[in-house]
Protein backbone atom coordinates (compact mmCIF):
# COMPACT_ATOMS: atom_id res chain seq x y z
CA UNK A 1 0.00 0.00 0.00
CA UNK A 2 1.41 3.25 -0.94
CA UNK A 3 0.74 6.23 0.77
CA UNK A 4 0.21 9.79 -0.52
CA UNK A 5 -0.28 12.53 2.52
CA UNK A 6 0.07 11.92 6.65
CA UNK A 7 -1.73 14.17 8.65
CA UNK A 8 -0.67 14.36 12.29
CA UNK A 9 -2.28 16.37 15.62
CA UNK A 10 -0.17 18.39 17.37
CA UNK A 11 -0.47 18.54 21.20
CA UNK A 12 -0.21 15.06 22.42
CA UNK A 13 0.75 13.51 19.41
CA UNK A 14 3.45 15.48 17.32
CA UNK A 15 4.93 17.14 20.52
CA UNK A 16 6.39 14.97 23.30
CA UNK A 17 5.07 16.15 27.07
CA UNK A 18 6.81 18.85 27.63
CA UNK A 19 5.82 20.55 24.19
CA UNK A 20 8.86 19.15 22.14
CA UNK A 21 9.36 17.49 19.08
CA UNK A 22 11.44 14.58 19.66
CA UNK A 23 14.39 13.83 16.71
CA UNK A 24 13.04 10.91 15.38
CA UNK A 25 9.84 12.76 14.89
CA UNK A 26 12.03 15.64 13.27
CA UNK A 27 13.66 12.91 10.77
CA UNK A 28 10.51 11.18 9.66
CA UNK A 29 9.14 14.53 8.59
CA UNK A 30 12.07 15.40 7.10
CA UNK A 31 11.95 11.62 5.39
CA UNK A 32 8.50 12.03 3.81
CA UNK A 33 9.07 15.59 2.33
CA UNK A 34 12.12 14.22 0.31
CA UNK A 35 9.97 11.56 -0.52
CA UNK A 36 6.86 14.53 -1.67
CA UNK A 37 4.75 12.95 0.86
CA UNK A 38 2.50 16.26 2.49
CA UNK A 39 3.37 15.76 6.59
CA UNK A 40 0.42 17.93 7.48
CA UNK A 41 0.13 19.40 10.65
CA UNK A 42 -3.54 19.28 11.82
CA UNK A 43 -4.70 21.34 14.95
CA UNK A 44 -6.99 23.41 17.46
CA UNK A 45 -4.34 25.63 17.51
CA UNK A 46 -3.96 29.00 15.56
CA UNK A 47 -1.41 29.37 12.71
CA UNK A 48 0.33 31.59 15.26
CA UNK A 49 0.34 28.68 17.77
CA UNK A 50 1.67 26.23 14.80
CA UNK A 51 4.53 28.45 13.18
CA UNK A 52 6.97 28.57 16.46
CA UNK A 53 6.85 24.99 15.73
CA UNK A 54 8.28 25.34 12.61
CA UNK A 55 10.66 27.87 13.33
CA UNK A 56 12.12 26.29 16.25
CA UNK A 57 12.56 23.35 14.30
CA UNK A 58 13.23 24.33 10.70
CA UNK A 59 10.69 22.76 8.27
CA UNK A 60 7.69 23.76 6.55
CA UNK A 61 4.67 21.71 6.21
CA UNK A 62 0.93 22.47 5.24
CA UNK A 63 -1.30 23.48 8.44
CA UNK A 64 -4.95 22.89 8.87
CA UNK A 65 -5.54 25.32 11.86
CA UNK A 66 -8.75 26.32 14.19
CA UNK A 67 -9.66 22.24 13.83
CA UNK A 68 -10.59 22.42 10.27
CA UNK A 69 -11.70 25.98 9.81
CA UNK A 70 -8.46 27.28 7.86
CA UNK A 71 -6.24 25.20 5.75
CA UNK A 72 -2.56 26.87 4.69
CA UNK A 73 -0.42 25.36 1.91
CA UNK A 74 3.44 25.32 2.91
CA UNK A 75 4.02 29.04 1.94
CA UNK A 76 1.23 29.70 4.11
CA UNK A 77 -0.89 30.68 1.59
CA UNK A 78 -4.91 29.87 2.41
CA UNK A 79 -6.37 27.16 0.69
CA UNK A 80 -9.60 27.39 2.30
CA UNK A 81 -11.40 29.70 5.19
CA UNK A 82 -14.48 28.97 7.02
CA UNK A 83 -15.27 30.63 10.37
CA UNK A 84 -18.61 32.04 11.91
CA UNK A 85 -18.92 35.73 10.85
CA UNK A 86 -18.06 38.44 12.93
CA UNK A 87 -22.31 38.82 14.31
CA UNK A 88 -22.70 35.04 14.64
CA UNK A 89 -19.57 35.35 16.74
CA UNK A 90 -20.44 38.76 19.07
CA UNK A 91 -23.78 37.15 19.76
CA UNK A 92 -21.96 33.95 21.43
CA UNK A 93 -19.41 36.69 23.42
CA UNK A 94 -22.88 38.68 24.52
CA UNK A 95 -24.23 35.66 25.70
CA UNK A 96 -21.59 34.70 27.91
CA UNK A 97 -21.03 38.07 29.17
CA UNK A 98 -25.05 38.19 30.19
CA UNK A 99 -24.91 34.50 32.29
CA UNK A 100 -21.19 35.35 33.54
CA UNK A 101 -19.80 31.62 33.40
CA UNK A 102 -16.93 30.82 35.15
CA UNK A 103 -14.52 30.77 32.34
CA UNK A 104 -12.49 33.10 29.90
CA UNK A 105 -13.11 33.65 26.41
CA UNK A 106 -10.72 33.32 23.56
CA UNK A 107 -11.53 34.65 20.12
CA UNK A 108 -9.61 33.03 17.15
CA UNK A 109 -9.66 35.10 13.73
CA UNK A 110 -7.89 34.99 10.65
CA UNK A 111 -8.19 38.00 8.06
CA UNK A 112 -8.49 36.98 4.76
CA UNK A 113 -7.24 39.88 3.49
CA UNK A 114 -3.84 40.63 5.09
CA UNK A 115 -3.50 36.80 5.71
CA UNK A 116 -3.14 37.23 9.80
CA UNK A 117 -4.54 35.83 12.47
CA UNK A 118 -5.71 37.37 15.99
CA UNK A 119 -6.36 36.22 19.26
CA UNK A 120 -8.51 38.33 21.12
CA UNK A 121 -8.80 37.68 24.42
CA UNK A 122 -11.15 39.24 27.58
CA UNK A 123 -8.14 39.65 30.44
CA UNK A 124 -4.57 39.42 29.59
CA UNK A 125 -3.93 38.41 33.14
CA UNK A 126 -6.10 35.48 33.52
CA UNK A 127 -3.87 32.22 34.60
CA UNK A 128 -5.62 30.52 31.97
CA UNK A 129 -4.51 32.69 28.70
CA UNK A 130 -0.86 32.94 30.55
CA UNK A 131 -0.61 29.27 31.01
CA UNK A 132 -1.85 28.91 27.25
CA UNK A 133 0.69 31.60 26.29
CA UNK A 134 3.25 29.80 27.81
CA UNK A 135 2.64 26.47 25.78
CA UNK A 136 1.96 28.00 22.24
CA UNK A 137 4.50 30.89 22.55
CA UNK A 138 1.97 32.96 21.11
CA UNK A 139 0.80 36.39 22.35
CA UNK A 140 -3.17 36.71 23.01
CA UNK A 141 -4.19 40.66 22.19
CA UNK A 142 -6.46 41.80 24.92
CA UNK A 143 -9.95 43.62 23.83
CA UNK A 144 -13.13 42.53 22.17
CA UNK A 145 -14.63 41.27 18.45
CA UNK A 146 -15.24 44.71 17.35
CA UNK A 147 -11.18 45.27 16.73
CA UNK A 148 -11.65 42.80 13.94
CA UNK A 149 -12.53 44.03 10.41
CA UNK A 150 -16.04 42.90 9.33
CA UNK A 151 -14.75 40.84 6.50
CA UNK A 152 -12.67 38.93 9.40
CA UNK A 153 -13.77 35.32 9.81
CA UNK A 154 -13.42 33.83 13.81
CA UNK A 155 -12.00 30.10 13.20
CA UNK A 156 -13.43 29.29 16.24
CA UNK A 157 -14.50 30.59 19.80
CA UNK A 158 -12.81 28.36 22.84
CA UNK A 159 -13.62 28.51 26.47
CA UNK A 160 -11.50 28.07 29.26
CA UNK A 161 -13.89 26.85 31.58
CA UNK A 162 -13.93 25.79 35.38
CA UNK A 163 -13.89 22.07 35.19
CA UNK A 164 -16.63 22.16 37.86
CA UNK A 165 -18.95 23.97 35.60
CA UNK A 166 -17.94 23.23 32.27
CA UNK A 167 -20.92 20.67 31.69
CA UNK A 168 -23.72 23.14 32.79
CA UNK A 169 -21.99 26.12 30.33
CA UNK A 170 -21.75 23.82 27.61
CA UNK A 171 -24.98 22.43 27.95
CA UNK A 172 -26.54 26.48 28.20
CA UNK A 173 -24.63 27.39 24.72
CA UNK A 174 -25.74 24.23 23.02
CA UNK A 175 -29.66 25.60 23.70
CA UNK A 176 -28.85 29.03 22.74
CA UNK A 177 -26.78 28.16 19.84
CA UNK A 178 -28.33 24.94 18.36
CA UNK A 179 -26.80 26.26 15.02
CA UNK A 180 -23.85 26.00 15.74
CA UNK A 181 -21.16 22.95 16.83
CA UNK A 182 -19.94 22.90 20.70
CA UNK A 183 -17.85 20.26 21.95
CA UNK A 184 -15.58 19.41 24.57
CA UNK A 185 -12.02 19.03 23.41
CA UNK A 186 -10.42 18.78 27.37
CA UNK A 187 -11.67 18.35 31.21
CA UNK A 188 -11.64 22.98 31.08
CA UNK A 189 -12.14 23.74 27.13
CA UNK A 190 -15.23 24.15 25.10
CA UNK A 191 -14.63 24.81 21.29
CA UNK A 192 -17.27 26.88 19.44
CA UNK A 193 -17.31 26.70 15.73
CA UNK A 194 -19.71 26.56 12.61
CA UNK A 195 -21.51 23.29 12.48
CA UNK A 196 -20.01 20.52 9.86
CA UNK A 197 -16.30 22.01 10.19
CA UNK A 198 -14.30 19.20 11.34
CA UNK A 199 -10.81 17.61 11.49
CA UNK A 200 -12.45 15.13 9.11
CA UNK A 201 -13.90 17.52 6.93
CA UNK A 202 -10.88 19.44 6.55
CA UNK A 203 -8.85 15.96 5.72
CA UNK A 204 -11.62 15.59 3.03
CA UNK A 205 -11.39 19.22 1.45
CA UNK A 206 -7.79 19.18 1.64
CA UNK A 207 -7.87 15.50 -0.40
CA UNK A 208 -10.48 16.65 -2.49
CA UNK A 209 -7.87 20.24 -3.51
CA UNK A 210 -4.88 17.74 -4.13
CA UNK A 211 -6.52 14.85 -5.66
CA UNK A 212 -5.29 12.14 -3.32
CA UNK A 213 -7.83 9.61 -2.57
CA UNK A 214 -8.58 8.85 0.80
CA UNK A 215 -7.91 5.57 0.77
CA UNK A 216 -4.16 6.79 0.44
CA UNK A 217 -4.18 8.85 3.97
CA UNK A 218 -2.76 8.05 7.16
CA UNK A 219 -3.18 10.09 10.24
CA UNK A 220 -2.15 10.77 14.08
CA UNK A 221 -4.20 11.35 16.83
CA UNK A 222 -4.57 10.92 20.40
CA UNK A 223 -7.85 12.65 22.18
CA UNK A 224 -11.73 12.37 21.47
CA UNK A 225 -11.63 15.29 19.29
CA UNK A 226 -9.36 13.21 16.82
CA UNK A 227 -11.95 10.46 16.25
CA UNK A 228 -13.84 11.54 12.94
CA UNK A 229 -10.33 12.33 11.46
CA UNK A 230 -8.92 9.08 12.31
CA UNK A 231 -11.93 7.16 11.01
CA UNK A 232 -11.98 9.41 7.76
CA UNK A 233 -8.53 7.58 6.73
CA UNK A 234 -7.24 4.94 5.23
CA UNK A 235 -4.49 4.44 8.38
CA UNK A 236 -5.49 5.58 11.86
CA UNK A 237 -2.42 5.58 14.45
CA UNK A 238 -3.22 6.29 17.89
CA UNK A 239 -1.02 7.30 20.60
CA UNK A 240 -0.06 4.70 23.42
CA UNK A 241 -0.76 8.29 25.36
CA UNK A 242 -4.63 8.39 24.70
CA UNK A 243 -7.08 7.52 26.95
CA UNK A 244 -7.75 3.57 26.91
CA UNK A 245 -11.60 3.92 25.89
CA UNK A 246 -10.15 5.19 22.31
CA UNK A 247 -8.33 1.66 22.02
CA UNK A 248 -10.47 -0.30 22.30
CA UNK A 249 -11.70 1.83 19.11
CA UNK A 250 -8.86 1.93 16.78
CA UNK A 251 -6.36 -1.21 16.84
CA UNK A 252 -3.44 0.85 15.89
CA UNK A 253 -1.79 1.81 18.86
CA UNK A 254 1.98 3.40 18.14
CA UNK A 255 3.81 4.30 21.19
CA UNK A 256 3.26 7.49 23.10
CA UNK A 257 4.40 10.66 22.18
CA UNK A 258 7.33 10.55 24.28
CA UNK A 259 8.32 7.45 22.95
CA UNK A 260 8.75 8.05 18.77
CA UNK A 261 5.13 6.88 18.52
CA UNK A 262 5.03 8.62 15.34
CA UNK A 263 8.31 7.72 13.55
CA UNK A 264 7.68 4.21 15.08
CA UNK A 265 4.50 3.71 12.80
CA UNK A 266 5.83 5.25 10.22
CA UNK A 267 8.73 2.61 10.24
CA UNK A 268 6.25 0.23 10.19
CA UNK A 269 3.88 1.02 7.21
CA UNK A 270 6.92 1.73 4.83
CA UNK A 271 6.80 5.24 4.53
CA UNK A 272 10.19 6.24 5.67
CA UNK A 273 13.57 3.83 6.35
Amino acid sequence: MSYKIVFSDVDGTLLNSNHQLLNNTLYAIRQLQQRDIPFVIISARSPSGIYPIQETYGFRSPIISYSGTLILDEQRKALYVSGLVKKQAAEVIDFIEEKQFDCSWNIYSWNVEDSVDTWIVKSKQDPRILREESIVHASAVKGTIHMLPDTAKVGKILCMCNPDRILEIEQALKAEFPELSIAKSSDILLEIMPNGVTKSSAVKTLCELWNIPLTDTVAFGDNYNDIEMLETVRMPFLMGNAPKELKGIFPNVTDSNDEDGIYKALKQIGLIS
